[in-house]
């Protein structure tokens, strides 16, 4: 049975799945860590690691650590210029992560005000440096 000729909205189709596919390797990766992150503090505290310290709460470990790989893997793509693209839902996703952990180590009055200062900041930086 002969293959149908591809028409140009199909070929077009066919490229930007190619293309998302590539690129969803990293965001993979990047959510692969933050599982094995969860999992070692989820660990460290059934072994009773994480009882020592005084500032421990095993969620809010697991916030900050996630937020923290996801800012990470935002910065790392900012310096690859063909990973560029999508970040900013990635800072935004890695400041409200790091917010909800902090918030259950600080308090809340303290952690939310910054956390949607930095948010609009990343918003403002977006547009003033959008490629026109």
């Amino acid at each position: 049975m002969a293959e149908r000729p591809r028409n140009e909205k199909e070929e077009k189709g066919r490229g930007e799945k190619e293309e998302k596919g590539r690129h969803n390797r990293a965001d993979t990766l990047i959510w692969a860590a933050v599982l094995i992150w969860a999992g070692l503090v989820l660990l460290a505290d059934t072994t009773g690691f994480g009882h020592d310290f005084n500032w421990w709460n095993t969620w809010a470990v697991i916030f900050v650590g996630a937020g923290a790989i996801v800012l990470l893997a935002a910065i790392i793509r900012l310096l690859i210029p063909e990973q560029r693209w999508g970040i900013t839902g990635s800072l935004i996703m890695g400041f409200i992560l790091i917010g909800v952990g902090l918030g259950g180590l600080v308090g809340w009055g303290l952690v939310w005000p910054i956390v949607l200062i930095a948010i609009g900041l990343i918003i403002v930086l977006r547009n003033l440096f959008r490629r026109r």
